[in-house]
């Protein structure tokens, strides 16, 4: 990672730490998702308002470490607007950003201010803390029932 990218790295995780956004409990979702890494004791629960089949709106509550809440501010702001594969297909692409694994879908312009957690694949205690919300919104858009862990 460049210097230049360390120091945006720096930025835009302590400003979404520090402000996140969409952090609140949205009332009448229509599908929601719990997180939680056992390890370090980071918690999220994503809730999502579905339009037909696009995410009108998204937020999450919970707490974690700093990385942990800036993707999970980050994935808010991705994901509102797209529709349930265009997001999936977000949570592949971020995915194999942050283990340095690219799969079929991590190709491509898309990822934006995403981009920032690309350093985290060197450190791979670090992984779980970056994809926790991401893991944790796909289980809401595949509207499964069980609570999702990083182990």
């Amino acid at each position: 990672m460049t210097s230049e990218l360390d120091d945006l790295y720096q930025e835009v995780i302590l400003d979404h730490n520090k402000r996140p956004r969409n952090r609140k409990k949205l009332e009448n979702a229509d599908r929601q998702a719990e997180g939680y890494n056992p390890l370090c004791g980071d918690h999220v629960n994503v809730f999502l308002k579905i339009e037909g089949d696009r995410v009108r709106e998204v937020t999450f509550e919970g707490s974690g470490c700093a990385i942990s809440t800036a993707s999970a501010s980050l994935m808010t702001e991705a994901v509102r607007g797209k529709t349930l594969s265009e997001a999936k297909e977000l949570f592949g692409r971020f995915h194999g950003l942050i283990t340095g694994e690219p799969g079929e879908t991590s190709d491509g312009p898309g990822l934006g201010k995403l981009e920032v957690f690309s350093g985290v694949c060197k450190y791979p205690a670090r992984v779980k803390c970056a994809t926790l919300a991401w893991h944790t919104v796909k289980a809401a858009l595949d509207d499964e029932g069980e609570v999702i862990s990083t182990e």
